[in-house]
């Protein structure tokens, strides 16, 4: 995808190299050999983190510039990991995971965003979690990150709805500042959700 390619372009990383808040506040769940699938992992700041945690990660994105700075951040913090250059929409979700990871995923239109989740639970093991992170409608007032499309953010009875099939351990909609390089900075309209496969 051009278009992440050019925004990822460049020696700066375009949401830092630290974890994501939210998912950092997880960290009791997580445990070391689990399989993990970082969904749109970007420049690795969170796949990164998840496998210094000892977890098995696969990092997946559509960009190869974003992959190429992945694989640098992994090798400069030593970590193992896996990458794959992917299409959601085409991608193989066969494999099962103890945890799927989606920060800020809301590139995709309604149908699609469907299909991604649909495959999500597909490729959880029983028991298996999906932390997830987005943005709700208000930030469109803040614009400090995210879609500009309102059908692309998050509400709370919409995630009640597309994950009524599970367990929703956690979900919370809140508004915070965040500070992750110069694609998300500053006060954001949040929705963070921690759901388990029955």
């Amino acid at each position: 995808m051009s278009v992440w390619n050019d925004r990822y372009i460049g020696e700066e990383y375009l949401f830092g190299t630290a974890p994501n808040a939210f998912l950092t506040t997880q960290r009791e769940l997580l445990t070391p050999g689990m399989r993990c699938l970082a969904l749109a992992d970007g420049e690795g700041r969170n796949g990164v983190w998840l496998a210094e945690l000892g977890l098995d990660v696969l990092s997946v994105d559509s960009s190869a510039v974003a992959l190429a700075k992945a694989k640098k951040l992994a090798r400069q913090r030593g970590v193992q990991m896996r990458f794959e250059l992917v299409d959601l929409m085409k991608m193989d979700w066969s494999q099962q995971y103890d945890v799927v990871v989606g920060i800020f995923i809301q590139f995709s239109p309604p149908i699609e965003r469907e299909q991604v989740f649909a495959n999500i639970k597909r490729c959880l093991k029983s028991g298996g979690l999906l932390l997830l992170q987005g943005y709700t409608p208000r930030q469109l007032e803040y614009k400090t990150g995210g879609p500009s499309q309102a059908e692309n953010l998050y509400t709370e009875a919409y995630l009640r709805e597309a994950f009524a099939d599970m367990e929703i351990v956690h979900l919370c909609e809140h508004d915070n500042v965040i500070e992750e390089g110069k694609g998300h900075n500053g006060m954001s309209a949040l929705m963070d959700m921690v759901v388990r496969k029955r």
